[in-house]
């Protein structure tokens, strides 16, 4: 880090008259304020094309610089500037002194009987996310966490318990992706070991709009990780005006976390429900749905056991998404230590998936994977700066609750 010596001139005079005529008091002041300018550092992770192209111009050099270095970043997972061996020295030089390639650091790692893999980072402040890949026969999808905890409270969550502590920036986000492209390797048996990315992880994407979107612009771009649009998802509890800001600065595929198909229901389990209901959310999706041909909306219904698997709430869920173009993922509850809910049975899942089958929905069951890692979403991450008290006033309802009284 380059330091220079800034020394500011200020020169102040002050003249003052007494009462006395015969005396003029004058009094000058030089004042020299000498302060250390520290130059700003960009870390480049924060960066997608158009705004790296723009720090490159800013240093008087060419926007094609942008693709060069991205392509070592993301292509080559090169991050040590002196690598890049098609930059000249001058321009190596000016990137050591004005910006780095900083990501997040691996605390632990996990590998479950099933192949999901399990990352918890380690990010500024001493806080940790989670990021998690899924391999399957035809696809492996990495799901990417977007802020330190959430604030939504959803109750069958549990990173919902741990209260909200920061939005993630760019570089964490697009981070967890170099960071699992790295350690799993960037192809396996000849296929791309990551097809899709799902916004699905720690936090509320959509609340955090500014950092996430460029970071799946990166995703997306051919000179970072060239997904195509409909292979990076992005998924809500249902903030209606900023679904319809995605739907107008982005082009990623859309997933609704619904769990419920009345709104009664909804909002004790995703409060955020209260402020914007089904009906506004249902609309939000029909014009998200109608930006170009063939757009589906993904409707994710995590089933828990006598709360939202009865066969009279899958018709009304038949009736509900009818009017949306639409495809349902039905997710058995993933339980975590002190929650209430449990997940329902597998005869009660398949009884579910065929009444909204033969309502016409396509309705698909997500296998339940890596119960041996704690696989639910924040359940691995351990303690998380909680400047709501929301995980210690959980704890403690939760112990109150299975006291035993001898």
């Amino acid at each position: 880090m380059v330091r220079t010596l800034w020394i500011p001139q200020r020169t102040r005079s002050r003249i003052s008259f007494p009462r006395s005529k015969s005396t003029l008091a004058l009094d000058v002041r030089q004042d020299i304020t000498v302060t250390t300018a520290i130059q700003p550092v960009t870390n480049l992770f924060d960066l997608d094309r158009a705004g790296l192209e723009a720090f490159f111009i800013g240093l008087g050099e060419k926007k094609f610089r942008a693709q060069q270095v991205m392509k070592w970043m993301y292509h080559q997972q090169v991050i040590d500037f002196e690598q890049m061996t098609d930059l000249g020295k001058s321009l190596r030089d000016k990137l050591n002194t004005h910006a780095e390639l900083r990501l997040p650091k691996i605390l632990h790692e996990q590998q479950s009987s099933d192949g999901t893999c399990k990352w918890v980072l380690e990010l500024e402040g001493g806080n940790a996310v989670e990021t998690v890949f899924i391999p399957e026969a035809n696809r492996g999808t990495l799901c990417v966490s977007s802020q330190i905890g959430c604030g939504l409270n959803c109750s069958f969550c549990s990173t919902g318990t741990q209260g909200f502590n920061r939005d993630l920036t760019t570089a964490e986000v697009i981070g967890q992706v170099w960071i699992a492209a790295n350690s799993l390797g960037s192809k396996h048996r000849g296929a791309r070991r990551i097809t899709n990315v799902v916004m699905m992880g720690m936090g509320e994407p959509l609340l955090n709009f500014d950092n996430v979107v460029p970071a799946m612009s990166l995703m997306r771009d051919d000179y970072g990780f060239g997904l195509a649009s409909r292979r990076v998802t992005l998924s809500t509890a249902g903030l209606v005006p900023m679904i319809d800001r995605l739907n107008a600065e982005s082009d990623v595929a859309l997933a609704v976390s619904l769990h419920a198909p009345d709104d009664e229901l909804r909002t004790q389990l995703v409060p955020l429900n209260k402020k914007y209901p089904i009906a506004e959310l249902m609309a939000a999706c029909q014009r998200y749905a109608a930006r170009k041909a063939k757009t589906q909306i993904t409707f994710e219904y995590t089933l828990m056991k006598g709360i939202n698997d009865k066969p009279e709430q899958a018709r009304a869920l038949v009736k509900l998404l009818r009017r949306v173009p639409s495809k349902l993922n039905l997710i058995p509850f993933n339980p975590f230590p002190g929650t209430k809910y449990e997940r329902s049975e597998p005869m009660v899942i398949a009884t579910f998936q065929k009444i909204v089958m033969d309502g016409g929905l396509i309705a698909t069951v997500r296998r339940t994977r890596g119960d041996d890692i704690d696989a639910a979403c924040g359940q691995l991450v351990g303690k998380v700066m909680d400047r709501t008290r929301r995980q210690a006033d959980f704890r403690r309802r939760i112990e109150a609750e299975v006291h035993v009284i001898p």
